[in-house]
């Protein structure tokens, strides 16, 4: 990609009208446009890295067994009524709105009941189950203050699965195989060192639900973890019965901010009764199904993510979800023996399937290409010019670490 093409632009300035820092960042370096509080367009940059971590998160939710599909954002008034969440009393975020030819729809915050519904169709004997089935959806919440950026929004981007199962045992080993693919996921975007599997407020037939929170000084919540034993309980359930069943004292927990990034919870057969959902067993009787929900905040990780990793200069991806692993900066364009070279080097990094973003700007000063590239944040950002090229050398710089090699040609494309 040419950054020349490219329709956004940097800025220098933050804008006064944001107080978080990723999502001060993410304007500035032109991956998001805020529209109003709490809602945010993707832009180009901003799209692949959305993109970026739902493959990631889709590749392990495959694994696991779980089928992909989408489901409608418009929901029935009447299902919500049926478990008594329509209410505002209840559900406090519900976007609502009316039909022309008459009645209310909600516009989807969770998408529990609708797919239960739906699974009636699915449904019929205990040889369908178990099934899993997951998405990825614009939701959309009625918050009272949208705070904190992309990490807390009126309209995000979420994975939310649902598990129908026989009973507690089908539904506990997908619930336990899904903690280790929600795992596997903060693994690989960089953070699972500082992710905990944490026990928060219980499911609809558990004493706890289980968080997955990261340590971030931008998170809202209060976490308090043993790192040796891998435990971590949310403050809201921190109290003597919980350390007690859980075998560990409050001296042995250290209290740290997080930001929850997924969350799973078991509900039972509360639901499938609500909802009318049931199975015939081998007997011919009418069993409820078991019900479970996952899910991943895909945009809120996109904040965490800037949160954690950014410096004073900007932004500073991870390999796994960066829009470009090269950042190509090319100097002294004006000369075309130069230009010509930079070209040759970018059709070389392409053609070695290496996705890279060239700043092909004859126009811009090195030193504003420079600020560019930390803000923008790259993980290496490569230097072309009349210099690199009379020495026969690249100068590859490591956005995380700051670290500046010079390289030769075949150096370069091996370590890349």
């Amino acid at each position: 990609m040419r950054q020349s093409h490219l329709f956004t632009k940097t800025q220098k300035e933050a804008p006064a009208d944001e107080a978080a820092k990723n999502a001060t960042l993410l304007i500035r370096a032109g991956y998001v446009h805020k529209e109003m509080a709490g809602v945010y367009q993707w832009l180009p940059l901003g799209l692949k890295v959305v993109e970026k971590i739902k493959q990631v998160v889709r590749e392990e939710m495959n694994a696991i067994g779980a089928q992909e599909m989408i489901a409608t954002n418009l929901q029935r008034k009447e299902l919500w009524e049926r478990t008594n969440r329509w209410s505002d009393d209840v559900v406090d975020c519900w976007f609502k709105s009316e039909l022309k030819a008459g009645g209310e729809v909600g516009l989807a915050w969770s998408h529990e009941e609708p797919l239960a519904d739906m699974m009636k169709n699915h449904i019929t004997s205990y040889k369908d189950l178990p099934i899993f089935i997951y998405q990825f959806q614009n939701k959309l919440r009625n918050e009272l203050r949208a705070k904190s950026g992309v990490m807390r929004g009126r309209e995000f981007v979420m994975k939310d699965m649902y598990s129908f199962a026989q009973g507690e045992e089908d539904h506990t080993a997908f619930y336990e195989a899904s903690k280790i693919a929600y795992m596997k996921v903060f693994e690989r975007l960089g953070i699972g060192d500082d992710t905990f599997i944490t026990f928060a407020a219980g499911g609809a037939f558990t004493e706890f639900s289980h968080e997955f929170q990261t340590i971030c000084e931008a998170g809202e919540d209060i976490t308090y973890i043993s790192k040796d034993r891998k435990i971590a309980i949310n403050e809201e359930v921190l109290n003597d019965d919980t350390l007690k069943e859980l075998g560990v004292q409050k001296d042995d927990l250290e209290a740290v901010k997080t930001a929850e990034v997924g969350n799973i919870f078991n509900f039972g057969t509360q639901k499938g009764e609500e909802v009318g959902l049931f199975y015939k067993n081998e007997a011919g009787e009418d069993i409820p199904v078991w019900m479970g929900s996952y899910g991943i905040g895909v945009t809120r990780l996109v904040g965490v993510l800037v949160e954690k990793f950014a410096d004073e200069k900007g932004i500073i991806w991870p390999e796994a979800v960066a829009p470009y692993k090269v950042h190509l900066v090319g100097l002294n364009l004006d000369d075309k023996e130069i230009k010509d070279y930079a070209e040759g080097v970018y059709a070389s990094l392409d053609n070695k399937g290496i996705p890279v973003l060239f700043d092909d700007r004859a126009e811009v000063r090195p030193g504003e290409k420079f600020a560019e590239a930390d803000l923008m944040g790259m993980p290496y950002r490569v230097v072309v010019s009349k210099k690199t090229k009379e020495e026969g050398k690249f100068e590859l710089t490591n956005r995380t670490t700051g670290e500046t090699r010079l390289l030769s040609e075949e150096e370069l494309y091996n370590h890349l």
